[in-house]
């Protein structure tokens, strides 16, 4: 029997063969730990948006992926409004086993 599915590679912009997909993944995992303390805090997305300086609909298409208008930095600026440490560690990728060129970890 012939399978039907091909296994992914764990980066699912890179099956879809995004142009910078490692960037994709990374952003998506910022926008969910954003989401995730705005949930955490009970705001609703005007409180968001007015601690973040943004609109209500910026923070609609953040809370569902549509990220094409932020950028890393951009995400960096929110976290940073919402309290919270950013540590950005550089380091040979021969040195480790991380698949990945970018990791986003979030420690709370």
């Amino acid at each position: 029997m012939k399978e039907d599915y091909i296994i992914g590679s764990g980066n699912v912009f890179k099956d879809l063969d995004f142009e910078n997909p490692e960037e994709e993944l990374a952003k998506a995992r910022l926008a969910s730990i954003i989401n995730d303390i705005i949930e955490e805090r009970g705001l609703t997305q005007d409180q968001a948006g007015k601690i973040l300086g943004v609109n209500q609909p910026k923070i609609s298409a953040l809370k569902n992926g549509r990220l094409k208008g932020f950028s890393m930095e951009r995400l960096f600026s929110f976290l940073e409004k919402l309290d919270q440490h950013i540590e950005i560690t550089v380091t040979d990728k021969s040195k480790v086993k991380a698949k990945r060129s970018i990791e986003v970890a979030y420690i709370h």
